[in-house]
């Protein structure tokens, strides 16, 4: 599938303190293996002859490195932000202008090979990048702060942003840098790209590409990858 370099950046080195764990949530147990095992191997698994970044916080003690499939790899300081942390991984690659950074959350472990791919072939043929995403299906409802239904949004047009999104290198890191110029906290990598006038294409992804936020998710994602394991057409 690779035909030119790829680097995958992986921002890992948030708290997840909404798990109310003892431990980031990305090292929590999914099946026997830790979250971020299981995220890495999806993604060496679509593209082994990439290259790793590994954002994570200095002050981590949890890591191993055998969790790390890829042969070409290295590990860089986190910062406060996702933003910062992407962002010091870029200053930390030797990468071209042209080359393809592909940034994915490490909690997303259920991600597919089928998305890795499309992603990846919007991406290299957009000159805006490409972003996963998935068509807003509920009812969007809007309050005031007070977790109060005050208004009812149409959802024609919305999507949820997802992960990965890939750009070029030069892209990528000039809408961050801008970003950090202005004082702007992005929370994806699109959103900067879009602040410069471009339009990434929304390339639509399957609805079990889920991030672990929350201690239920654990159960739905173990469900998830189970199921992905019995599809006759086993897409992950």
């Amino acid at each position: 599938m690779q035909t030119s370099p790829l680097w995958l950046v992986v921002p890992a080195a948030g708290q997840g303190k909404r798990m109310g764990a003892d431990k980031p949530k990305q090292y929590l147990p999914l099946e026997g293996q830790p979250i971020l095992a299981h995220t890495l191997a999806r993604l060496h698994d679509a593209f082994p002859q990439a290259h790793l970044v590994l954002c994570l916080d200095p002050e981590d003690h949890w890591f191993r490195p055998d969790w790390v499939p890829f042969t070409h790899w290295q590990q860089v300081p986190g910062g406060i932000e996702r933003m910062d942390s992407v962002m010091n991984a870029l200053e930390a690659i030797a990468a071209n202008d042209s080359d393809l950074v592909m940034v994915h959350d490490v909690a997303r472990p259920c991600i597919t090979r089928a998305d890795l791919h499309a992603l990846y072939r919007a991406a290299q043929s957009h000159p805006s990048g490409a972003l996963l995403a998935m068509p807003v299906a509920d009812t969007m409802k809007r309050d005031q702060g007070d977790q109060l239904s005050h208004a009812t949004e149409p959802r024609d047009g919305l999507w949820h942003a997802l992960t990965p999104q890939g750009f070029r290198y030069a892209l990528l890191r000039r809408a961050l840098t801008k970003a950090q110029q202005q004082g702007t906290l992005v929370t994806d990598e699109a959103s900067a790209v879009e602040a410069l006038g471009e339009a990434p294409q929304l390339v639509s992804g399957r609805r079990d590409n889920m991030k672990v936020t929350h201690p239920d998710d654990l159960a739905l994602a173990t469900a998830i990858m189970a199921a992905q394991r019995s599809s006759s057409n086993r897409s992950f």
